[in-house]
């Protein structure tokens, strides 16, 4: 069934507001998480010499954001949640924009790497094509984008107060192909684990020059 403009504004809304409301809590709770591999992954993939222009879209309450800051790099945040933008200025130090996912405005050809790290499975899956597609304009040529997303069976709906969609692997990659990206590598986290209890699926991508697929 084909959402409407109000039901995607509601996703919008109920899903920021769970953030909101818990934004010290999941801070606390998410600050000492090790994602340095996914670090690396884009990292390692773009192409020229750093600093880099970065983009953390949905950077949370900042903590990638300042990693990629102290390691010398031109970062910018993006964020729906208020609260979570006001805490990953202070805590980064960085310039971070407020921008529902679902009404960005961002620069064209601006990014050598967006990290979408655990934020664009909250993209209801009628919007993602688009979404994908913004991302892709808002990187330099041969830009690199990472994602990380929980995988799951191409569902998608409500789950303890916030909207997710949930591919499998297949079909994610597909997903990202057809919106102008070639794919560079992908693997399962947590790392070292047997494969039914790697719950993330992480990619990286390369902005293609052909564009996006009709």
């Amino acid at each position: 069934m084909k959402l409407s403009r109000q039901d995607l504004d509601q996703i919008s809304a109920l899903t920021l507001e769970h953030y909101n409301q818990r934004a010290g809590d999941f801070f606390e709770g998410t600050r000492d998480h090790d994602v340095s591999q996914n670090i690396a992954a884009l990292l390692e993939h773009i192409d020229g010499a750093p600093p880099y222009a970065i983009l953390d879209f949905g950077c949370g309450p900042g903590r990638d954001l300042k990693t990629f800051s102290d390691l010398g790099h031109l970062a910018v945040g993006l964020d729906g949640a208020a609260q979570f933008v006001e805490m990953a200025r202070a805590y980064s130090g960085c310039e971070v924009w407020l921008q529902d996912f679902l009404k960005l405005e961002l620069p064209a050809n601006r990014f050598d790497g967006i990290f979408a790290n655990a934020s664009l499975f909250h993209v209801a899956s009628q919007e993602l094509p688009r979404v994908l597609r913004e991302l892709c304009a808002a990187l330099k040529p041969d830009g690199v984008l990472f994602t990380s997303n929980p995988h799951g069976r191409n569902d998608e709906g409500w789950n303890r107060g916030r909207y997710g969609a949930y591919y499998d692997p297949v079909t994610w990659r597909q997903l990202v192909a057809q919106a102008g990206f070639a794919e560079l590598t992908h693997f399962f986290r947590p790392p070292g684990l047997p494969r039914e209890q790697q719950p993330w699926l992480a990619s990286v991508w390369r902005k293609s020059g052909a564009g996006p697929a009709d």
